[in-house]
């Protein structure tokens, strides 16, 4: 039998996955031990796999992460104060389906941002839309699109995203439109998606950077409300890259 014409017609109907397992199959000797049905399966199950990871590899893209990172690497001998049932629980997607928020602090260089990508990265992998971006730069897209008149549209996509991350907090004081914006982003996002704040500053020093207190209240109203806060402690993790460097230099000069 002439596999080529099927070969064919799988490309042509973009079955890139059937394509690969059954190309597979010709040139195993032993496939001819299975039957016909595991055959297929074997097939559809190639197919499936292939799918799924185009599916995760756009919605990895599409998340703008500024770190590769994943929750396996994260030891938990060294959480710098993530406590490990917390830890535990975020490595699960409930969280994202409850729509909690996570608000993360700690001071430069103890990794806020890698540990937020890795929920990212998470959520990905369990099929969630995700999005990564520092705060000041969502606030300047959002003013940008009020300027073009896709402001509404930009909202409207953002409020679909299951998580999104918002990095680097609190590092400049919000005048009234900028946290008229945030406001907009995280009424949208109350009880229907997931918000992770990573900030440099303590929770409870986040109200002053909101220059209008009536939109503060009403923005970490619904941000502190359900959300798991982590605060982690520890000295620079860039310093500590650093030193090593430094120190396997020495070594091998």
């Amino acid at each position: 039998m002439l596999i080529q014409p099927t070969i064919d017609k799988l490309q042509s109907l973009r079955l890139s996955g059937m394509v690969k397992a059954l190309k597979q199959q010709v040139n195993d000797p032993e496939i001819v031990n299975f039957s016909f049905d595991d055959r297929l399966g074997l097939i559809v199950d190639t197919e499936l796999t292939e799918r799924e990871n185009r599916r995760l590899n756009t919605r990895l893209k599409a998340a703008k992460l500024k770190e590769q990172a994943c929750m396996e690497n994260i030891d938990p001998r060294q959480s710098r104060g993530l406590d490990k049932s917390t830890l535990k629980q975020l490595a699960l997607p409930q969280w994202i389906k409850d729509h909690r928020n996570v608000l993360i602090v700690g001071p430069t260089g103890v990794g806020k941002t890698y540990l937020a990508c890795s929920l990212i990265n998470n959520a990905c992998r369990n099929g969630f839309r995700a999005l990564y971006s520092r705060t000041q730069r969502m606030l300047q897209n959002l003013a940008i699109a009020r300027a073009d008149g896709s402001y509404q549209k930009l909202l409207a996509k953002l409020a679909k995203i299951e998580l999104i991350v918002l990095d680097d907090f609190g590092l400049a004081a919000l005048a009234d439109d900028t946290s008229r914006d945030l406001l907009e982003i995280i009424d949208d996002r109350c009880k229907s998606a997931s918000t992770v704040i990573a900030s440099q500053l303590p929770i409870d020093h986040w109200h002053q950077t909101i220059t209008n207190s009536t939109i503060a209240d009403a923005i970490l109203d619904r941000l502190i409300h359900n959300s798991y806060k982590l605060n982690l402690k520890g000295d620079s993790l860039r310093k500590q890259i650093s030193l090593d460097t430094i120190s396997d230099t020495i070594t091998k000069s």
